[in-house]
């Protein structure tokens, strides 16, 4: 009994380890967009769900493998500046839990093994996945993250890749409005919320060396910059009008919401309350639009086919 209790313990150490060092948080709200895109795709050519279950299944796989690939590689790039980070700092591989070249070994494995998987959707899903890896890896963590105040932006390529990858993974083609105002929304929506957390944390990432926006050129230029792009926001939820009245409202609500609340919480709060209120209404905007579109797809495949 006591070695069985001793066994059980490590191994759920170990899979504690595995989680962090993939980011298993990041890839679980990552895989709400992905569904989105993917059940708006079913609703938009009437596809019944049982007709692309295999299709579902390898685009739920494969992107459960690029993303978590991507965390890896990340965590194995980042340990000196993660070391500094209070956030961050008992990450396992800050901490030596798990070796640098196991996570190298983890992140090539679930690249190539995510990209095939993704790729037996549609080559278009396998292609996007490998581009939003690309984007994370290269442009984003290895060069942007620690040279320019334009970080956020570069990186929200990458994060806005799982709605395309979703829809792509039924229907090969990505220029329809609903689609491309859902993958803008998630490139924009970054920003202002990304822009919280640097506030939040803005000695962390001072001492870390990485230029945010708010630690490079203050809360006063990051609150104009944050409006700027929830103008923009609100401007892209027409591109749902084209399908759905309904969601095209729910979006320019949440946006509209949001913009109200930046100017209104900046005028009547400190720089650290305005920014957790950005950040906890960040999280409520993308959960209830992407939560929208899944429902609102699902019971338009059920009732019209």
């Amino acid at each position: 009994m006591r070695k069985e209790k001793k066994l059980t313990t490590k191994k759920q150490t170990l899979s504690k380890i595995l989680a962090q060092t993939i980011k298993i948080g990041i890839i679980k709200s990552n895989l709400i967009p992905m569904f989105a895109g993917l059940t708006l795709a079913l609703y938009t050519y009437q596809i019944s769900l049982f007709e692309k279950l295999p299709e579902m299944i390898f685009a739920l796989i494969g992107s459960i493998l690029v993303m978590g690939a991507a965390g890896a590689f990340n965590n194995l790039y980042d340990r000196d500046i993660d070391s500094i980070m209070e956030r961050t700092k008992n990450r396992p591989t800050v901490t030596g839990e798990i070796k640098p070249k196991t996570v190298l070994w983890l992140g090539i494995f679930m690249s190539i093994f995510g990209i095939v998987a993704l790729s037996l959707a549609t080559p278009l899903a396998a292609f996007l996945g490998f581009l939003g890896l690309f984007f994370y890896i290269v442009p984003y963590t290895m060069w942007s993250k620690r040279r320019t105040i334009y970080n956020t932006e570069i990186g929200s390529i990458s994060g806005a890749m799982p709605p395309l990858i979703g829809w792509a993974a039924i229907y090969p083609d990505v220029t329809h409005p609903a689609i491309l105002g859902l993958f803008v929304i998630t490139i924009i929506w970054q920003m202002p919320h990304f822009y919280a957390i640097a506030i939040r944390k803005h000695n962390e990432y001072k001492a870390a060396k990485v230029p945010m926006l708010p630690v490079v050129k203050g809360v006063k230029r990051t609150y104009i910059q944050t409006n700027i792009y929830l103008i923009i926001l609100i401007a892209i939820s027409f591109l749902f009008g084209s399908l759905s009245l309904g969601l095209m409202l729910v979006a320019l609500l949440l946006s509209v919401i949001w913009l109200i609340l930046s100017i209104f919480g900046y005028k009547k709060m400190d720089s650290e309350k305005w920014a957790k209120s950005m950040f906890i209404y960040s999280l409520l905007h993308m959960t209830v639009l992407f939560s929208t579109v899944i429902i609102y797809s699902l019971i338009g495949i059920i009732f019209k086919l």
